[in-house]
Parts: structure tokens; C-alpha cells; sequence
């Protein structure tokens, strides 16, 4: 029998700040020191000009909805559907998440919608950093 919960993400040294930010309840984003980039997923260097000297900043946590796709198939550690969604963040970068706080249907999912990051607790190390609608 599969383990009912969701699976664990593996923090590495190259994604320790990011996985420090979210237990914090922060957003932590990279940004090239030599062309300005703000890239997402973390790593060591710039993957516009390949500079390694790279700065770690607390992100806005906004961002809106760019595409979705609604799973229906059974996974560990989801009940029922669930949107898989690319997230524009306000800073350029695209990242994926899930989306909380509404129904995930296509009336309530919509493109382009304004979202803020929330955060949910797995263990003492580990917060998955989700989106939800902008509220109010």
C-alpha cells in the first residue's frame, strides 16, 4: 500500500536558502549580481550570463495564474482533484505549485488571476510554498 502522504521534497545545498525561506514563511528568490536576472529553481550560478556571483532576496509572494492543468488521478497525499499550476511571479520567474483556497474547477481557476503565496507545513523542515487567490 502507497504512503498516504504527500511526497517529501529533498532539500540540497543548492536549495537550502529557498527551503529556509518557506519554514520562515518567505518566498526566497535568486538574483544575478552582474545582469539582474531573477531566476527560479535555485542554483549556483545565472542561467542568463553564468555568473556565479548571485544574491538571495525575500520575494513578494505575488504572482498570477499563467497555465493549469486539473489532475483527477489519485496521488498520495491529495483527495480529489487538484490544479498543477504554473505561477508568473511578480519578480519574472515562473514557478510550479498548487493552488489552495478555491474550487479547482476551470470556473474558478482563471488565467491571469491574481495569486499570493501561503504556505502549508509538512514537518519541521519542510513547507511547501502554495498559492491562493488574492483575497480582498
Amino acid at each position: 500500500m502507497a504512503d498516504p502522504k504527500r511526497p517529501r521534497p529533498m532539500p540540497t545545498p543548492e536549495t537550502k536558502h529557498f527551503w529556509d525561506g518557506t519554514r520562515a514563511g518567505e518566498l526566497r528568490l535568486q538574483r544575478c549580481d552582474a545582469c539582474a536576472k531573477v531566476y527560479f529553481p535555485p542554483r549556483p550560478f545565472c542561467p542568463a550570463c553564468a555568473s556565479q556571483s548571485v544574491s538571495v532576496f525575500k520575494a513578494s509572494g505575488r504572482g498570477r495564474l499563467f497555465s493549469y492543468v486539473i489532475n483527477h488521478r489519485p496521488a498520495p497525499g491529495f483527495t480529489g482533484e487538484y490544479a498543477i499550476a504554473v505561477v508568473e511571479l511578480d519578480e519574472g520567474p515562473r514557478m510550479m505549485s498548487n493552488i489552495t483556497g478555491c474550487p479547482q474547477t476551470p470556473e474558478a481557476l482563471v488565467l491571469d488571476m491574481p495569486l499570493e503565496v501561503t504556505f502549508e507545513t509538512m514537518d519541521d523542515e519542510i513547507s511547501l510554498p502554495l498559492f491562493r487567490p488574492v483575497q480582498g
